[in-house]
């Protein structure tokens, strides 16, 4: 029998942390960037229709866009550290967002009620190449505004995106979401940010 990577998280091994380490350390070096306007183009589309789908609550079709084997990433320290050593607000394997986004779309997401109204930005979105040319590193600005039961929350930081192009296009391999307040009181973000 294969592995399904929705049922465990056997790919959440010391091997995989050391890559990810190696991955989100000295990745957005200038001559890495992409200057090609097609390519920059083409992530920069792929970002913004990731946002769009938040936004939009289409939650199953957000986690379309990430591989089998991936990472949802909040860190709760600068550029994200250490995962096996330091805390992270969010730190998700693919079985971890099913049933987040499975919660989501219950009546039991109790600090979804009222749901919230979501609209985010995202800007400055630049492209790294990497050895593999078929894994590019992307870094974009975000701006959140959530709406719920009558207050307003701002949430603000820069993605980091791994994404690998297959024959059907990008997947998202490991997304962090570096947030400028990580230091601070998060009152329990109930959105995917």
């Amino acid at each position: 029998m294969s592995h399904d990577p929705s049922q465990t998280s056997h790919y959440i091994n010391d091997e995989f942390y050391k890559n990810l380490i190696i991955w989100f350390s000295d990745w957005q070096r200038p001559e890495n960037e992409i200057s090609k306007p097609s390519l920059r183009d083409e992530i920069r589309n792929y970002l913004e229709r990731e946002a769009r789908l938040l936004d939009d609550g289409l939650h199953n079709n957000w986690l379309s866009l990430y591989a089998p084997e991936c990472l949802y990433w909040v860190p709760a320290s600068l550029g994200g550290g250490d995962p096996r050593s330091e805390v992270a607000t969010a730190f998700d394997d693919r079985r971890r967002l099913e049933d987040r986004i499975h919660r989501l779309g219950s009546d039991y997401a109790w600090s979804q009620q009222p749901v919230s109204r979501t609209n985010r930005v995202v800007s400055n979105v630049a492209g790294f190449a990497t050895p593999d040319k078929n894994i590019v590193m992307t870094r974009a600005n975000f701006l959140i505004t959530e709406f719920q039961a009558g207050d307003f929350r701002t949430w603000a930081g820069w993605y980091g995106h791994r994404l690998n192009r297959t024959s059907s296009g990008w997947e998202i391999v490991v997304k962090q979401v570096n947030l400028i307040n990580y230091d601070q009181n998060l009152r329990n973000p109930s959105i995917t940010l």
